[in-house]
Order: structure tokens, then sequence, then C-alpha cells
């Protein structure tokens, strides 16, 4: 996920700052994502009506906004569990 430009708006910004505000003042700003791009507004809306106290908690709140597309394979772990009745691949000595 690349913020273009998103991080230097965020820190930029006045704080107490509330969602409404965000999206009015840069809501059509684009946050390029992996597989795709969508606006600050999609993200915020997304999360309901919020007051951000500092640039942390707007940050915080847009990496974990962000729809299914900054992620690129989405449902994969290589730390899911084994199978019942597996017990995984051979351990290796380094």
């Amino acid at each position: 996920m690349r913020l273009n430009g998103t991080g230097d708006l965020i820190d930029g910004y006045e704080y107490p700052a509330t969602s409404e505000e965000l999206i009015e003042a840069h809501g059509d700003h684009e946050i390029e994502l992996a597989d795709g791009s969508e606006t600050l507004q999609a993200v915020l809306e997304r999360l309901g009506s919020e007051t951000y106290h500092g640039p942390q908690d707007l940050r915080d709140a847009v990496f974990t906004g962000v729809s299914h597309q900054a992620i690129g394979r989405r449902f994969y772990s290589d730390r899911d569990v084994y199978t019942l009745g597996e017990t995984g691949p051979d351990p290796v000595s380094f």
C-alpha cells in the first residue's frame, strides 16, 4: 500500500479532527493499494464518524480501514493449521 502523500496530509492537519472535516478537506485524495486504489473518503466512511486526536490516530485508522484490495493474496496464510492426521513438513536443520 502506498499512501501517495496521504502521510503528509495526515501530519499537516490540525487536530482534533472529525471524519467529516477530513472528508471535506481531503476526501478525494487517492490511496494506492496492491490491487487498485480508493479515496480517503471511502476509507473514512467505512469507519464511521470518529474524532481523531492526532496524526497517529488517523494513520492507524487509514491502515486498518482500507478494503481487501490492500492485501496481495486474500485468504492466504503460510501459518495455517495442518489437516487432522498430518504432522506437517519435515524439519530442516541449518
